[in-house]
């Protein structure tokens, strides 16, 4: 699975440039809760179909019948195009033109009900309606390029005007513009293409990661069955240079093998990646620092920027489970979650092995 933004503004753009009227919406205000940050976006066609969301689905509903009813009409009425209703009032409605609009859901409790928001939610989108396709073209291109761009549409006439970004930033809204920052996809690089590989490579995928695999190991590179994920055969280290990590990224060691997992760690922490990290427990990832300052003469500062034991502790023991806490501590790291660690994991296995009545898992106040 792509990324979200990426596949709304792609879809989006090609219905423009079939000729299909449609609508982009932005959550640009909230308050309280919300089932949707600031600035996720969603896009509609005139013939109801929907990418992307904004809701728990209540306010994409909402939107369709708003907007698609003059089109359902035409569908289901073979004369609709010679013989249009006499009453333009209460003509079935269709995406209008026009310059951007405001809505709110969840002003009122029942209506915050209505729509399916929390307690005490409201939102408020803008809706674009009809966007240039030649605008959506090169923003789509450009961030197929990996470029990080900002769009600011005219709240005036709906105006859009694309430049290059050199840092992520929050959606932001005056009296006259609305300018979003897209980013290119998060990606994550894979060493080694094991079982644990393949289990975290697809929850990477649905979230929205672009994933590469590096296995000069032809074993298990002849074994892979992840669909999505592109797999290459070059040494870990030249993969990491040439895959060129920047603050989107995370670097993921899995193979256990020194000769492969040290040198393309070495090449990923002089690089801006957010989380790089290398399976192991923690007595092998105390020996992987001692190689790397010994050997390498790599200082604490970098150091610390290696992750490991990698995961949040669940008591993860098979593949998949361990993959589950992986996945979990990169989310947590992409998102600005701050993760308990040592005594805390400690502490969690202790009282694991109260539960289970098993005094042979007590490990003192010290993760093992």
């Amino acid at each position: 699975m792509e990324n979200l933004d990426v596949m709304v503004l792609r879809t989006l753009r090609d219905w423009r440039q079939s000729g299909k009227r449609a609508l982009l919406a932005t959550v640009v205000r909230t308050w309280g809760s919300s089932p949707r940050p600031v600035g996720s976006i969603m896009a509609l066609c005139e013939d109801g179909a929907v990418v992307g969301s904004v809701s728990g689905g209540c306010i994409e509903d909402d939107l369709i019948y708003q907007y698609t009813q003059a089109y359902a009409a035409a569908q289901s009425t073979a004369d609709a195009t010679t013989n249009p209703p006499e009453n333009t009032e209460t003509a079935p409605k269709t995406i209008p033109s026009g310059p951007p609009a405001f809505v709110k859901y969840g002003v009122s409790a029942d209506e915050a009900h209505r729509f399916g928001l929390p307690c005490g939610g409201t939102l408020e989108l803008l809706l674009e309606f009809d966007p240039s396709a030649a605008d959506l073209a090169r923003l789509v291109t450009s961030l197929e390029a990996g470029q990080l761009m900002q769009r600011q549409v005219s709240l005036k006439d709906g105006t859009v005007t694309l430049t290059m970004s050199a840092a992520p930033a929050e959606l932001s809204v005056s009296a006259n513009d609305l300018v979003n920052t897209f980013g290119p996809e998060y990606r994550m690089l894979l060493i080694g293409a094991g079982q644990l590989t393949e289990y975290l490579a697809t929850m990477a995928l649905f979230s929205g990661f672009a994933v590469t695999v590096c296995d000069p190991r032809e074993e298990y590179r002849s074994a892979w069955s992840v669909p999505g994920a592109k797999v290459l055969s070059e040494m870990p280290d030249d993969v990491v240079t040439a895959f060129k990590p920047d603050r989107r990224s995370c670097v993921i060691a899995l193979t256990h093998d020194p000769k492969l997992d040290d040198l393309a760690l070495l090449e990923a922490l002089e690089t801006d990646a957010f989380y790089i990290g290398a399976i192991g427990s923690r007595r092998n990832n105390d020996a992987r620092h001692q190689r790397m300052a010994e050997h390498f003469d790599l200082s604490e500062a970098k150091l610390q920027r290696l992750r490991g034991p990698i995961g949040i502790y669940i008591g993860s023991k098979t593949p998949s489970e361990i993959a589950v806490s992986v996945m979990a501590e990169v989310l947590a790291v992409k998102n600005g979650v701050e993760l308990p660690r040592d005594m805390a994991v400690a502490q969690a296995k202790n009282e694991r092995a109260v539960l289970h009545n098993d005094p042979g898992e007590l490990v003192c106040g010290i993760k093992r």
